[in-house]
């Protein structure tokens, strides 16, 4: 039996209560969904300033009315301590999903990223450990690795940030560290890899490229390309993600806490592979994409040419093992992007 599945099986014969911060915005609506259908008790704290109302109700339609009793919807912020506090209450479980999520935005706003990813992190930190919940895992970052040339990427050799962004993310692991060191409260950080799927915004400045791209393709919109098209990301389809939470938070080897692991694929795809990849498989559903345009535009400042994930660390300690491949999980999401954007 895989890592994965033995997981689940334990929690279905001893649920859990569950803290998932950001439980309104696209990864943690996901793993809502995910502990519900264990049947697992959730809480979830969100603002609202990137998350929406709307992934709360689509989780509710897939779920039973039974299981979506299980959930409590805390309206608050990170920011404020007395709000993780009551959310951290008899809670086993934390997964630290709520930040400002975008290189762009922490260049214009280095304050407010600020803000949210080092104060906020903090204060879930404290509620947590008070709380003395289990385990604490939270949402680490790619963009860690900053200018470090190296690739693949490996959790222990990381450069310098390029972005406030970069710079709130590598903070959280130090302080992660610290709080395991200091008070032995167990953490486990996740490197994220330009994560996609289901539920992902296609509007706005920030939105990520998968979603932003279809958006636009379906609606033939001019397509945009920051660089060559040559730039490439290790795209990870977001139920990997989901994965690698749970086995991070339930884990018994001593070996695997306090430590920060890639959570990808272990491949690269490139800006001009992806277009083929989203194209081909619209025009297989039936739409008709001649005449959309690509225009080429200046590479964006803060990020990396070529971004690949080693993901050995996380096989071998957390047993994670990606089920989705780029193509999975781009198949899976269409059906979603197709109603969102009708």
């Amino acid at each position: 039996m895989n890592a994965y599945k033995k997981c689940q099986e334990q929690l279905l014969d001893e649920p859990k209560t569950w803290l998932v911060t950001g439980v309104a915005g696209f990864i943690g609506s996901n793993l809502l969904e995910s502990l519900l259908l264990l049947n697992q008790s959730v809480v979830g704290l969100d603002n609202f300033s990137t998350g929406y109302q709307r992934n709360l109700d689509e989780v509710q339609a897939l779920v039973t009315p039974e299981q979506w009793g299980r959930f409590h919807l805390i309206k608050g912020d990170i920011r404020n301590l007395n709000d993780c506090q009551d959310a951290c209450k008899g809670v086993d479980y934390v997964l630290h999903q709520a930040a400002i999520g975008s290189v762009p935005r922490s260049i214009e706003d280095p304050i407010f990223t600020n803000q949210n990813n080092i104060d906020g992190f903090l204060n879930m930190l404290v509620a947590g450990r008070d709380a003395k919940v289990k385990s604490f895992t939270y949402a680490a970052s790619s963009s860690t690795y900053g200018d470090h040339p190296g690739l693949p990427k490996m959790e222990d050799q990381i450069g310098k940030p390029l972005s406030p962004y970069a710079v709130t993310k590598f903070v959280n692991e130090i302080y992660a560290d610290v709080f395991f060191r200091a008070y032995k409260f167990k953490c486990i950080g996740l490197r994220y890899f330009n994560v996609f799927g289901r539920r992902q915004d296609p509007e706005g400045a920030y939105a990520a490229v998968i979603p932003r791209w279809v958006s636009a393709m379906i609606k033939k919109d001019p397509i945009y390309i920051n660089g060559n098209g040559e730039t490439s990301r290790d795209f990870c389809y977001v139920k990997n993600v989901v994965q690698a939470n749970l086995l991070a938070a339930c884990t018994e080897k001593v070996e695997a806490i306090n430590q920060v692991y890639n959570v990808a694929l272990g491949g690269r795809t490139s800006l001009n592979n992806l277009f083929e990849l989203l194209s081909g498989s619209l025009t297989a559903r039936g739409y008709d994409l001649r005449g959309i345009k690509k225009i080429y535009r200046d590479f964006r400042v803060g990020d990396v040419m070529h971004s690949q994930a080693d993901i050995v660390k996380a096989r071998q300690l957390l047993g994670y093992c990606p089920r989705h491949t780029i193509e999975l999980g781009i198949e899976e999401s269409l059906e979603w992007y197709e109603v969102d954007n009708k």
